[in-house]
């Protein structure tokens, strides 16, 4: 990744059939991790993420996407 100050890798683990997990690392370290969850009928996805910044600031967010 490029661009962005907090990370510069991503890798992504498949858990089951609607669930990746997601991981963040900044020079080799790991700085956050994640879930992506699609939903059975493929109408919602939700994305957790759980990181720390380059200060030592740690944040969490949950994002739920509908499709329209």
């Amino acid at each position: 990744m490029t661009g962005d100050p907090a990370y510069d890798s991503r890798s992504y683990a498949r858990v089951d059939a609607n669930t990746l997990a997601m991981t963040l690392k900044k020079g080799g370290k790991v700085v956050g991790k994640g879930r992506i969850a699609v939903s059975a009928d493929g109408k919602t996805r939700t994305v957790t993420l759980t990181m720390t910044d380059a200060m030592g600031k740690k944040m969490s967010s949950t994002t739920v996407y509908d499709k329209q």
